[in-house]
């Protein structure tokens, strides 16, 4: 299926997901009829975004099985499990104002899918084995990314609250500590699958090396250090505020440079599959 005219109608529901979560920033974070309607409005955009989003990708797969793993196809695919994660989440937890970063970015990878059509990357590789790997490694980078920009929220609260500033945004969200507790039962998952990941991928991948996956694979155990580190610190010394929130985006920027960084350079510098 060509993904331009549902990529198109994604990135139209995204922009109208975004504007009416931004239009929620003028309520105060109560449980009011009004917040649940904008909420409600914002979570209905969302899935309906994430469905042309879903619905675009369709092409990833061919009638052989063979999945096209390309950088702009997964890092497409990618988003998409991060808002559908986020849209989820949303449900039961105060998460809702990351759409305002998440959707404009899904949006813009959509477009770039649409406008920049990329050379196929099989993977012909179809176990359920590394199925399985697959699919936690792109849960666990989901739930991460997620985190990584909770962790961002949680500064820009933190420094408007410290210096007594109440704008729409700050009003709208839940007290500081229920966020920085948000924050942490996120990494708590992540870190969960990226261990899952990890030791499935020593598992059932033959030769890291011949597969160009070393570097992968060394920046992944780097980024699981680091959230083992925060998760440690947090239970014993209570860690908190500022330095959670450097570890927690220290260990995230590893993390992305292992799944897409090297995938980008491989694909588009050294021109390896």
């Amino acid at each position: 299926m060509n993904p331009t005219l549902p990529g198109i109608a994604a990135i139209l529901a995204y922009a109208a997901a975004t504007a009416a979560l931004v239009k929620s920033f003028n309520s105060d974070y109560i449980l009011s009829p009004v917040s649940k309607r904008e909420k409600l409005t914002t979570l209905v955009l969302g899935w309906l975004a994430a469905l042309f989003h879903a619905v675009s990708l369709n092409g990833m797969c061919d009638r052989a099985g063979h999945v096209n793993f390309s950088f702009l196809s997964t890092s497409s695919l990618a988003a998409l499990s991060i808002v559908i994660i986020l849209l989820v989440t949303a449900v039961t937890k105060p998460i809702d104002k990351l759409g305002v970063v998440i959707f404009p970015l899904a949006a813009m990878i959509v477009l770039a899918r649409v406008v920049f059509p990329e050379e196929a990357h099989v993977l012909k590789t179809h176990s359920w084995q590394m199925n399985v790997h697959i699919l936690v490694s792109m849960l666990s980078y989901s739930f991460l990314n997620i985190a990584a920009l909770q962790a961002l929220l949680v500064a820009f609260q933190d420094r408007h609250l410290r210096r007594h500033q109440s704008s729409g945004l700050v009003r709208s969200l839940p007290p500081l500590q229920t966020m920085e507790k948000l924050l942490f039962q996120l990494i708590g998952a992540g870190f969960v699958l990226l261990s899952i990941s990890l030791i499935s991928g020593f598992f059932f991948i033959e030769n890291l090396f011949a597969q160009h996956l070393a570097h992968k694979t060394i920046l992944s155990i780097l980024a699981w250090f680091v959230f083992a580190v925060l998760l440690g610190a947090r239970a014993t010394r209570g860690w908190r505020g500022q330095i959670a929130i450097r570890w927690t985006l220290g260990g995230f920027l590893a993390l992305m440079l292992a799944y897409f960084g090297s995938k980008m350079v491989l694909e588009w510098i050294l021109k390896k599959g």
